[in-house]
């Protein structure tokens, strides 16, 4: 009997998360077959921001990022999660996997808040009155009232030094010139937390990085279907034309190794395209070297969304993400312990007893940094004894308090003597140092999501009229949902699939705190502690 689905063909363009799952949707529950999927990536290693990997001419690991998850909050990543069998536990699936080591492994941070090698009182989110009145009345407001408005707009200056700021920003990464539409949306997401912002003992972990854990299971388990990889495949353009008022994509324009290439498509073909990057034209660095950021070439997620945005105002607004990057950029470094120094050390502020994953904010950092542990192997090949710490600076182009220079400009081990003052571990400095790699990344568009904007700014998973494509990722509209996290990516490829794909499978809905009694008891109770 012949698939209504046969000879259709589905390209993916971008190797991140979002494409890999709609690969995944498309097969399971579109029942379309892995060999008429395609997925374009400019790189040859696939994953986007969820890339994890080991250098070896280092001799340490390097994360552009780490991502935290919540069962509650996290429910279309979960359902991805239940659909791809691990690796590491093959007679579970990965969502099996994850809920059975957080089971074991708890996450409590004791002394998020440090200032010069001292934990401080943490509980009292300080906050005044008039600051406790507007997160109150922040929920009244309709999004439409907040497009391009700042956080600091909104809250009074001591805001930005009460202990719910120094809580909120460093888990989520906001900035008080982000947006305050998106602040909104993350404080009613995550309002279920708001009693243990200051331990995050709500936070659940994968049992290794996200690569590890979620991006290689689901390769594997798509090229065991046949799904079609094209890495270091440049997609450039599209083509469109007009088809009795609705929007019918006709051209696809690569570059593969220098040379353009045109795959023409039909009514009856599919293309999924992710907008932007969060983690395009990063660059690492070394322990004697700082990363080098080239300005002058372009990332093609973001050239790729700004040609294709010229042809109609319904595909957003690009240049508005991508060229604030002074209000965007971080610093991130990634430690390799090769011994017991450093972590012992941060046993000071992390009980190792409870915590797999310690949060420590260094709030009288000029660069105001943080640092969390794994004390747990967080990579599948990790050696023994070997412990992997993360960080950032939120603040990278302010002169630090030891050493004298811009975050940006500094290498791994210039950021380390920074790291270690603001620890309080002056003494064993040198042996510190001596005992771990640090590998600076420079991200430039890494908070570029949060940037204040129009609703439509962000276009539409699918755009109005549109017959046979739509966008996916971090950077297309998914309404009340919170960038910034793998659950929106997961999310917007669900959306794309069930559109085309109308069926019994419906998008996978956001959870609310709010609709909920006891959380919103609970949170008023906390916002007066």
């Amino acid at each position: 009997m012949k698939n209504e689905n046969d000879g259709k063909k589905v390209y993916l363009v971008g190797g991140g998360i979002a494409s890999l799952a709609a690969a995944v949707y498309l097969i399971q529950d579109a029942g379309l077959k892995g060999a008429d999927i395609t997925l374009f990536h400019d790189s040859e290693k696939f994953g986007g921001s969820l890339d994890a990997k080991y250098i070896e001419e280092q001799g340490g690991y390097v994360m552009r990022g780490i991502r935290m998850f919540e069962e509650k909050s996290f429910n279309a990543t979960f359902d991805l999660m239940s659909r791809i069998p691990s690796l590491t536990s093959p007679e579970k699936n990965l969502r099996e996997d994850f809920l059975d080591y957080n089971k074991e492994n708890k996450t409590c941070s004791k002394s998020r808040l440090v200032s010069r090698g001292k934990a401080l009182e943490q509980k009292a989110l300080r906050l005044n009155l008039r600051d406790k009145l507007s997160l109150v009345t922040i929920f009244l407001r309709r999004e439409k009232s907040l497009e391009y408005l700042k956080i600091e707009d909104y809250f009074s200056p001591a805001f930005f030094q009460s202990n719910f700021w120094y809580e909120f920003c460093t888990v989520f990464a906001f900035e008080p010139w982000h947006s305050l539409m998106e602040f909104r949306r993350y404080f009613i997401r995550f309002v279920q937390d708001f009693p243990v912002i200051d331990t995050l003992e709500g936070v659940e972990v994968t049992p290794y990085n996200q690569y590890d854990s979620l991006i290689w299971p689901a390769l594997e388990w798509l090229k065991k279907a046949g799904v079609n990889f094209a890495g270091n495949t440049k997609v450039v353009d599209f083509k469109f034309e007009d088809k009795d008022g609705k929007t019918l994509l006709k051209e696809i324009h690569c570059e593969v190794a220098g040379n353009l290439a045109v795959i023409k498509t039909t009514e009856n073909d599919l293309v999924f395209s992710t907008l932007g990057s969060m983690v395009a034209n990063s660059s690492i660095g070394s322990m004697q070297a700082a990363p080098v950021y080239q300005a002058d070439k372009k990332s093609v997620a973001w050239s790729l969304w700004e040609n294709i945005a010229n042809k109609s105002q319904d595909f957003g607004s690009p240049k508005n993400f991508s060229e604030q990057i002074d209000k965007s950029k971080w610093i991130s470094f990634t430690l390799t312990c090769k011994d017991r120094t450093l972590p012992d050390l941060l046993t000071k502020f992390i009980d190792r007893k409870v915590s797999n994953f310690g949060g420590v904010n260094l709030i009288n950092s000029s660069w105001f940094m943080s640092l969390v542990i794994n004390y747990r192997p967080y990579f599948v090949n990790q050696a023994k004894d070997t412990y992997i710490c993360w960080g950032f600076g939120l603040f990278p182009d302010k002169i630090g308090n030891h050493i004298k220079k811009k975050m940006t400009e500094c290498s791994g081990e210039e950021i380390m003597k920074e790291l270690i003052f603001h620890l309080g571990f002056e003494k064993d400095e040198e042996k510190i140092i001596n005992s771990l790699v640090c590998i600076p990344c420079f991200t430039p568009y890494v908070t570029s999501q949060f940037l204040p904007r129009a609703i439509t700014d962000r276009p539409a998973v699918v755009p109005k009229g549109a017959l046979n494509f739509a966008f996916l990722g971090q950077f297309c509209e998914v309404p009340q949902d919170v960038v910034f996290t793998v659950d929106y990516s997961v999310r917007s490829a669900q959306t794309a699939v069930y559109h085309f794909f109308p069926g019994n499978k419906k998008v996978t809905p956001i959870y609310h705190g709010l609709y909920h009694l006891r959380v919103v008891y609970k949170s008023l109770k906390t916002l007066f502690r």
